[in-house]
């Protein structure tokens, strides 16, 4: 082992009782390939460890699938969310969870077939299957209460792009531009553009290259027009810029030359079939694409997000797994470095989608985050069953390689070619040889490891898994698991007046108002840039205001814009209905868009003179109805930033609790690492020379049973006399007698020298294990927040603007106007 692992992580070996610790995932046991059985040390592996990424490649049955499972399911009880893309719908399974292990729980989620392939009804074949899991657990030293801790510790969600069977994922809702710092990086830019691109093309039945296709060049040309001005634009509306682009030319050639508005009609006939299609609505409704509430509840809570994609078509598979690789990308870089373990993103079966030769839209950003995400904390689990249809020069980045049983020669060969050149960069690494002897022997659920951050290669039997594995679960079933928890359009803020359909608003709009200089007016920049806008009247605040607090060491200042409607009533200003928006106020401007309509503006906004009253009212109101709401740890006295979200603090203060515990343990390892060292030299050379004086002792028995027979076979072949040299012999025969006896201590004092320093080791294992103990006891895991609101003094408060605020609107899904400002 290396200095860092002496002192024991990774996959250490381990007492039962050792094994439910915060930053170690219990996996299984270790295995011994020779004889052929598990052994009792457990195999615990580092979470921080799956930083640097890793891989399982085995045939079907070997295991994968479990094994995945039990990472996600220790995942989950250590606070760590997860990410996960399930191909064939197994890994859906770790919702089929029950504590009490009851007949009747397993009784919906096992296969009828199966109970009649063996004769018995379901329900007795549910009684049978509950019982072995109820065995299978106690077996692996876990029970029901376990699975009881793994449902509290995280939420589990399927999500079902492109169906309501679960929870649906808004993939087309828009095509969002990305943040800022993902802009700001140009390669990152371009490839965010060209995967878009290419997964959008690919949902049309179209494999285009980015450089020679004209429909990838447009497209892309298309997104960065929008993207570069903060425009979201949504398919409908690519479907009118690629009819009518908003520039003249592509390149040096004007747009007619290179590509004309007669070819153009394909691609707008394709793009708006594909809107028209019945159920395409489907891909536009549900969780907005948003990486942060994929991985956290609202409340904080760790959330298991895993995207079933085993209904969808070769293409819209790749559309969604392209997008969601581009949204990672651009989350993590948002993220601060860190390297504790901050999520995981899980991928089974990625055959196709990291292939070694073709260049699918979802390669680049994969290679990218095999590259980039192990400094921001994001752990990448991949499987595989093909190990010839894998990039091993891109694999080459995980740290981690789990290896099951191979079906093929081929396959095996493979993946040998692929693991030689990775092999030999890591010390200590597995070599051909020893892999391709080790392959031929494995067993269901037994892999061969190899972590980089380990001395070498060891063998696991993976865990019983906590989760009920049935197998492939239907879109049916996924309907039956999520049940009411299942929604379609996300929660929209709420609105201070009902949202009027664009038919009903035709009816209240019109030019825009002629009003005296002296009423205030600004414009919310719009999104949209076209005639569709509609202008919608309001009433805009804005306030600095100081919030301090010397108990909580608070002091900071706060820039708010709010708005407020404004009504035809004896009451026409209500602050206290008023909606905080995030906009810069440097970014208002004086005038709206040419051709835009405006709704009419209830006549108490046309009055000059009301507006210096609504500035006091404002001022009034956020004295004593507004508040700085924020997130506070009791555990460690960290207060939120204003405006940081529960989920995001929460998050901040789970990954601030790991990396202090893993700062803790790393050093208490440093400190037992050369202590270990010697007693285990000192262990290694006591055992060599317990083998040394065995294997003395065995030659000192041999040469005397010779001398002893020879001795008395020369008594009994007719010597009549006993003559020098029988009695010569017979002296050394009884020197060898004594010397067997003296050879026999010293292997009793060598074997009693090797106990007392495995004593020591045990006992200086323990002790390591007994303060790495103390450091969590110390480094509470209590994540529990409670909500703190400061209210800002009226002296603090400083009101730099009231004004009537046109705010853009643009026609939405079923004829609603929706906001359309930047």
């Amino acid at each position: 082992m290396s200095a860092r692992r002496k002192a024991g992580s990774g996959a250490r070996r381990a007492r039962r009782e050792t094994y439910e610790k915060l930053g170690t995932f219990y996996l299984g046991k270790t295995y011994d390939l020779k004889a052929g059985h598990v052994q009792d040390e457990l195999f615990l592996y580092d979470a921080k460890d799956l930083v640097t990424h890793a891989v399982c490649v085995g045939m079907t049955g070997s295991g994968k699938t479990g094994l995945g499972i039990g990472v996600l399911e220790e995942a989950a009880i250590d606070g760590i969310p997860a990410l996960i893309v399930d191909p064939k719908g197994d890994l859906v399974n770790l919702l089929l969870t029950f504590p009490e292990l009851r007949g009747e729980d397993f009784l919906p989620w096992v296969n009828a077939d199966e109970a009649s392939r063996k004769g018995i009804s379901p329900e007795a074949f549910a009684e049978e299957q509950a019982k072995r899991w109820a065995e299978g657990l106690q077996a692996w030293g876990q029970e029901g209460g376990r699975i009881a801790r793994l449902r509290e510790a995280a939420e589990f969600v399927v999500y079902t792009p492109g169906s309501r069977s679960g929870m649906p994922l808004a993939m087309l809702r828009s095509l969002s531009a990305p943040p800022a710092s993902l802009r700001d990086d140009p390669d990152l830019y371009t490839e965010r553009i060209r995967a878009t691109v290419s997964g959008l093309l690919g949902l049309l039945g179209v494999t285009a290259d980015p450089v020679q296709s004209r429909e990838h060049v447009l497209l892309a040309n298309l997104l960065d027009w929008a993207w570069t001005r903060g425009e979201e634009i949504n398919l409908a509306r690519l479907v009118g810029l690629v009819q009518t682009p908003p520039f003249d030319k592509l390149g040096v050639l004007d747009l007619e030359t290179s590509y004309p508005a007669a070819q153009r009609s394909d691609l707008v006939t394709a793009l708006n079939n594909l809107v028209a299609a019945p159920g395409f609505d489907v891909w536009t409704e549900g969780e907005p694409l948003e990486i942060e509430r994929l991985l956290w509840t609202e409340g904080g809570k760790p959330r298991h997000s895993i995207v079933s994609i085993a209904h969808l078509s070769e293409s819209e598979r790749m559309f969604v797994v392209t997008m969601l690789l581009n949204e990672v990308l651009a989350w993590i870089r948002t993220q601060p470095g860190t390297g504790s373990l901050r999520a995981i993103l899980f991928m089974d079966e990625i055959l196709g989608f990291f292939p070694p030769v073709a260049e699918p839209p979802s390669k680049a950003p994969m290679l990218t985050l095999l590259k980039q995400a192990r400094a921001y904390g994001l752990g990448i689990f991949l499987t595989s069953q093909n190990p010839a249809d894998l990039d091993y020069k891109g694999l080459a980045n995980a740290g981690t390689w789990f290896v099951g049983r191979l079906q093929t020669e081929r396959d095996k060969q493979r993946l040998l070619d692929g693991l030689e050149g990775v092999a030999a960069r890591k010390e200590g690494g597995w070599t051909r040889k020893w892999l391709d002897q080790a392959i031929s022997g494995l067993e269901k659920r037994v892999f061969l490891v190899n972590n980089v951050h380990e001395d070498g290669p060891s063998v696991l039997q993976t865990r019983w898994t906590l989760s009920y594995l049935r197998g492939p679960v239907t879109r049916e079933q996924i309907q039956s698991l999520m049940g009411s928890d299942r929604k379609g359009e996300p929660s929209r803020p709420a609105a201070s007046r009902p949202e009027p359909t664009a038919e009903r608003a035709a009816d209240e709009m019109g030019p825009a108002p002629a009003l005296p200089e002296s009423v205030p007016q600004v414009y919310l920049p719009s999104r949209a840039k076209d005639g569709r806008v509609v202008y919608r009247p309001m009433l805009l605040g804005v306030a600095r205001m100081r919030f301090a607090d010397r108990t909580l060491k608070i002091d900071t200042t706060a820039d708010e814009v709010f708005l407020t409607a404004i009504k035809d009533a004896p009451i026409p200003v209500d602050w206290a209905e008023a909606r905080p928006i995030q906009l810069n106020p440097n970014d208002l401007a004086q005038q709206g868009l040419p051709a835009a309509n405006y709704e009419v503006l209830p006549p108490p906004g046309a009055r000059a003179a009301n507006y210096a009253g609504w500035k006091k009212d404002f001022t009034a109101w956020l004295a004593s109805g507004y508040s700085l709401d924020l997130w506070r740890s009791p555990a460690t006295g960290v207060v939120s930033d204003p405006g940081e979200t529960e989920a995001s603090f929460g998050a901040r203060v789970g990954l601030a609790h790991r990396e202090r515990r893993d700062e803790a343990v790393e050093k208490l390892r440093r400190k037992y690492a050369p202590k270990l060292t010697r007693l285990q030299d000192r262990l290694r050379r006591a055992e060599q020379a317990v083998e040394r004086e065995s294997e003395q002792a065995q030659a000192q028995k041999t040469q005397t049973a010779i001398s002893f027979g020879a001795t008395v076979l020369g008594a009994f072949v007719g010597r009549k006399a006993v003559s020098a040299t029988t009695l010569g012999r017979a002296t050394t025969a009884a020197r060898g007698v004594s010397r067997s006896l003296k050879e026999s201590k010293d292997i009793d004092r060598a074997e009693a020298n090797a106990e007392a320093v495995q004593e020591q080791l045990e006992a200086m294992e323990a002790e390591f294990e007994a303060e790495v103990e103390a450091i969590e006891d110390a480094l509470t895991d209590d994540q529990t927040l409670e909500a703190i609101s400061i209210r800002p003094k009226k002296t603090g408060i400083t009101v730099q603007l009231v004004a009537l605020a046109w705010c853009p609107h643009v026609p939405g899904p079923g004829g609603s106007l929706e906001p359309a400002w930047s």
